[in-house]
């Protein structure tokens, strides 16, 4: 798999994502940005969906999560957050830790649990409150 590839794609799409959330619905191009992004969300599935779900496998495994494993799609936060930058110009990003999909995990029994996709690089972190550990990485 080329993880610059997989990230490059999942930084144009949270960048598209940002773009339809600082425009109103009166905004005339707005039904256009929005299926701009549910184009570029099918063309992700298609091209790393099936890469990504091993991998949200393997982590539901390794964590003992009992909830179905979705779309990767799915673990995509409503709100990135540009927090810097990379050395070589990739953006960094971060989100609330409210973000993400409610998955029930045995490492954290009777707390909420959130698991969310970020870029740069690639991965998937687990939000429980406060605490947010990175347990995929490509």
């Amino acid at each position: 798999m080329d993880t610059k590839k997989l990230d490059a794609a999942l930084i144009a799409l949270v960048e598209k994502k940002i773009q339809l959330s600082n425009m109103n619905y009166s905004d005339e191009r707005y039904d256009e940005v929005e299926e701009q992004l549910h184009d570029m969300e099918d063309d992700f599935i298609d091209k790393y969906g099936d890469f990504l779900e091993d991998a949200l496998e393997e982590v539901h495994d390794t964590h003992d999560m009992d909830s179905e494993v979705l779309l990767p799609t799915a673990y995509l936060a409503q709100k990135y957050e540009k927090v810097g930058q990379h050395p070589d110009g990739r953006p960094i990003y971060e989100v609330d830790h409210k973000e993400g999909v409610w998955v029930e995990t045995e490492k954290f029994p009777g707390k909420e649990a959130r698991l969310v996709l970020i870029p740069s690089p690639t991965r998937f972190v687990l939000s429980v409150g406060k605490h947010r550990e990175e347990v995929w990485k490509a």
